[in-house]
């Protein structure tokens, strides 16, 4: 093992034993034995996280465990993994899962949240090809019958094909994206969707975007846009971990690359396309790459 990969290796050792208590810069540069900038430095160039980072997000992986056993408080468990206080611990694990921890808490079954997947990968740009381990968070979720308004392509696949199709919008979107973002009575953000073969008319595409609304919806369906009635059913939520913006097609296409090879009946769910689409949320790097698959349970 290099050098460096044995510094690391000891400062993640240090970090699993100490989750519970304050952690400096100085016991990190102890426990690699090199000083505190060099120990972050080689941190960062093997991990793609700074310590501290890599810290936050341990502790918050912990605390998501502790919290699955429902025994515990928020407050007490947002102080033994070392956060100052309730709406700190709220606000940083709300942000790193996409759930607040109440309501993870509070979630009847432990197929929901979290299912922790690792998917190790190499990098071309390190003279080591040391392994790292990216995680993506998944979550069941239920959904009611509803309804889906849409704006569908002709033949487009994905996104930069479907905007060639519909035109662009503002903020880099879709020109149809702005109009779906107007529906107030919607019951989530808008997404991209693929859809399957069942919900896809003769001489339109796979790819489109749409806005889910509530199965009695009445409202005005925007000129030239279709609606899908859905049946009931769960998603298997995919969440990857925050990226930065600028890196934005390599992040979000590595995230999808992964998604891809998950196998859901490890887990006692397969994918099941015909109930409804698979779906995208817009890309944002604080909270990661999202997409959600229609699945049944396998009995």
């Amino acid at each position: 093992m290099h050098k460096n990969e044995e510094a690391v290796a000891r400062i993640k050792a240090y970090v699993a034993k100490h989750l519970q208590t304050r952690i400096t810069a100085g016991d990190l540069a102890k426990a690699a034995g090199y000083s505190q900038f060099h120990a972050t430095r080689i941190f960062k160039e093997e991990t793609g996280l700074s310590p501290f980072e890599y810290i936050r997000r341990e502790r918050l992986t912990s605390a998501a465990h502790v919290l699955r056993e429902g025994k515990h408080r928020i407050l007490d468990v947002a102080l033994d993994f070392v956060f100052d206080s309730h709406e700190g611990f709220t606000r940083a694990f709300t942000k790193n899962f996409g759930i607040s921890p109440k309501k993870y808490a509070n979630h009847p079954k432990p197929e929901g949240w979290l299912i922790f997947r690792s998917y190790h990968r190499k990098s071309k740009t390190e003279v080591t090809n040391m392994d790292k381990t990216a995680v993506i968070f998944t979550q069941i979720v239920e959904r009611p019958a509803r309804k889906l308004i849409l704006k569908r392509g002709v033949k487009a696949e994905e996104y930069f094909a479907y905007c060639d199709e519909v035109g662009s919008g503002g903020n880099d979107a879709s020109a149809p994206w702005d109009i779906l973002c107007n529906i107030k009575e919607a019951l989530y953000e808008p997404v991209g969707l693929w859809l399957p073969e069942n919900m896809r008319p003769a001489g339109t595409g796979i790819y489109a975007h749409g806005v889910e609304v509530a199965a009695d919806y009445s409202g005005e369906i925007p000129a030239g846009f279709d609606v899908i009635n859905l049946e009931p059913c769960k998603l298997l939520v995919f969440q990857g971990e925050p990226y930065d913006e600028a890196n934005f097609q390599n992040s979000v296409g590595e995230c999808m690359g992964r998604i891809r090879k998950f196998n859901p009946e490890v887990y006692g769910y397969r994918y099941a396309p015909e109930l409804a689409p698979k779906m995208q949320l817009a890309p944002a790097g604080w909270r990661g790459y999202i997409e959600m698959h229609p699945v049944v349970s396998v009995k």
